[in-house]
């Protein structure tokens, strides 16, 4: 046989798809750049990734693979052929979604992706609505990162993602490829010691901490961006004393009293003690932006749609009720 047969692996949903499999794989690889790769996106072993490409090639008649040292990259043809398949997959996906919508229908599986905390806070109460509302559809929950949801998406192993728009600049060229809808506008508060001098307050301003200790993300970051440009709005230069990589690792350090921090709403405080967080108000107040994207043509999808709504409304509650429940 020419094509290997799909490895049992459980955790991976594939939707089924009228699109040859072997050009599907072929956008794949183009998304994540080597065999090795592509195989752990679909489910074939690197051997069945190889052979459909190269089936690809003949059945076309065109050079799309040429030799990249070890392994292979895309000519400019291959390149040509990838995005202009785009329309294709569209067209398809919105075939897909008003043939189910036409039946009243659903798909059977659904893939989500997010990063971290999104993952915890979105899609998990989303997965765990839709066992109660949908029992027949087949939910499934990814951690990754943007760009790993990017890839994810493309492969059709998810067909939701929740991502920082600051952190989809990098794709900003595969626009065509996906769909966006703003989730929530999501504040970064104020986190500080239960002792500090400010803790009993609501509210603090920016130029209130200007003297302080502070916790951010490293040099580079998406996160350390927005924290340096929420300070330069007010003309304030701010003192990093320590560094973090993870929102619980941040909180810990302020609950140890090693400084002050900025969390975002959707993030927990969680089980640490010795924490208050403070709403910031005043010029420079820094906000991420969450937005869900789909595979350009699924919008129109009744799971997809429903799966939104749940997830603004779910975000709305935790806008709405965190610095509450928390203080």
């Amino acid at each position: 046989m020419l094509l290997e047969k799909r490895k049992k692996m459980p955790n991976i949903v594939h939707n089924s798809c009228m699109i040859d499999p072997r050009l599907m794989t072929l956008r794949t690889f183009a998304a994540c750049g080597s065999v090795a790769a592509t195989a752990k996106l679909t489910g074939y072993s690197p051997s069945a990734v190889s052979a459909q490409l190269r089936e690809l090639q003949r059945m076309l008649g065109m050079q799309l693979l040429a030799k990249d040292g070890r392994g292979v990259r895309l000519t400019s043809t291959g390149r040509h052929l990838v995005a202009e398949s785009d329309k294709l997959v569209t067209e398809w996906e919105r075939l897909r979604s008003s043939a189910l919508t036409a039946e009243g229908r659903v798909q059977s599986h659904l893939g989500l992706g997010g990063f971290s905390t999104a993952a915890a806070q979105l899609l998990a109460p989303l997965a765990a609505q839709l066992r109660t509302t949908r029992p027949d559809v087949e939910v499934q929950v990814i951690e990754a990162s943007p760009a790993r949801c990017y890839e994810l998406l493309i492969a059709e192993r998810i067909d939701l993602a929740v991502v920082v728009a600051m952190q989809t600049e990098s794709h900003m060229e595969e626009e065509f490829q996906f769909q966006q809808t703003t989730l929530l506008n999501d504040p970064l508060d104020v986190v500080l010691p239960a002792d500090h001098p400010l803790a009993g307050r609501e509210t603090v301003r920016l130029e209130e901490l200007a003297e302080d200790r502070w916790i951010s993300d490293t040099p580079g970051s998406a996160y350390r961006a927005l924290f340096t440009a929420a300070f330069t709005a007010v003309g304030v230069s701010p003192r990093v004393a320590h560094e973090a990589l993870e929102w619980e690792t941040m909180v810990a350090f302020v609950g140890a009293g090693l400084g002050v921090g900025l969390l975002p709403r959707l993030a927990t405080i969680g089980s640490t003690g010795n924490v208050r967080r403070l709403r910031l108000v005043g010029p420079g107040r820094p906000t991420r932006r969450i937005v869900a994207s789909v595979r350009t043509g699924s919008m129109d999808s009744p799971l997809v749609g429903e799966s939104l709504q749940i997830l603004q409304a779910t975000a709305h509650r935790i806008l709405s009720e965190r610095l509450v429940e928390e203080n």
